[in-house]
C-alpha cells in the first residue's frame, strides 16, 4: 500500500482499556497512529484516530474486518474508512 491512510471512530460505554487495546492491534499490524483524540461524554466513550497503513501487514478489508471483531470483543463500535473516502464524504 503506498500513502494509506484510514480513519477509525470507536464508540461505546466507558471502560478500562479500549484504548490500550485498539493502539495494540494498530501496532501488532504496523499501522502508524498520525492523529488521535478522545473523550467521555456522560459515560461515553468516543475515539478517532488517523493512521497511516503503508507498512500495515493487512489489507484496508482485513484490517476493517478483524477491527470490528475487536469492537465486539471489547463491547465497542469500531468503524474504518479509507481516508479518501470520508474526506469525500464530509467535504463541504
Amino acid at each position: 500500500m503506498a500513502n494509506m491512510n484510514a480513519i477509525i471512530t470507536v464508540v461505546g460505554s466507558d471502560k478500562v482499556g479500549i484504548v490500550a487495546k485498539v493502539t495494540s492491534f494498530l501496532s501488532e499490524h504496523s499501522a502508524n497512529i498520525i492523529d488521535i483524540t478522545q473523550s467521555i461524554l456522560s459515560g461515553n466513550f468516543v475515539m478517532m484516530l488517523m493512521v497511516n497503513l503503508d507498512k500495515a501487514d493487512l489489507t484496508i478489508d482485513s484490517f476493517r474486518d478483524q477491527m470490528l471483531e475487536l469492537g465486539k470483543k471489547i463491547g465497542v463500535e469500531i468503524n474504518v474508512m479509507n481516508e479518501a473516502v470520508f474526506s469525500a464524504m464530509h467535504r463541504v
